[in-house]
């Protein structure tokens, strides 16, 4: 393998965003690995505000019991109010959720929907394996808390109910 083949496929590799590749032609052997790029820095978490009472007032006292004013409107987004009592449809495994059972067809379940007791809500893909989700409670569709596709944990919340009186 000549120094011309060799750039070729490194542009290759870097064109179609590979990050590892061994060859071996006969004796030779090419192993060609790419640094992953930096993760950018994170950002400050904006639920949390410093906030600094006036160290003096305008009469020159020190004002300890007076009441320090924020402006939370411009320094955070609003809290939202957790809604009345819903039932939380959480994930048993760590693995990737599918709101669908195949690309293109449409989702199990949509928001509105009245569900059932082991009506099927979602797929989560573990080691290649589809765990359908059921419903345990029935009941209707408020939320959906996860996107099509998205890694999930153990434990993460999935969909939110209003439990049927």
């Amino acid at each position: 393998m000549n120094q011309k083949e060799l750039k070729e496929l490194i542009e290759f590799l870097i064109e179609k965003d590979i990050a590892e590749f061994e060859l071996e032609r006969g004796d030779v052997k090419v192993k060609i690995k790419r640094a992953a790029e930096p993760l950018p820095a994170a950002l400050p978490d904006a639920r949390y505000i410093a906030v600094h009472p006036p160290s003096v007032d305008s009469g020159g006292h020190h004002p300890a019991s007076a009441p320090a004013r924020v402006d939370l409107a411009a320094a955070a987004a609003p809290v939202p109010e957790p809604e009345e009592d819903l039932h939380i449809v959480r994930s048993p495994i760590v693995g990737t959720f599918y709101e669908s059972p195949s690309p293109g067809s449409p989702p199990f379940v949509k928001v509105g929907d009245v569900l059932e007791v082991g009506q099927v809500l979602c797929i989560v893909e573990a080691m290649k394996l589809m765990n359908e989700i059921e419903c345990d409670v029935a009941g209707e569709l408020v939320k959906k808390l996860v996107a099509n596709g998205q890694p999930i944990e153990y434990g993460q919340e999935l969909f939110a109910l209003r439990p049927a009186k």
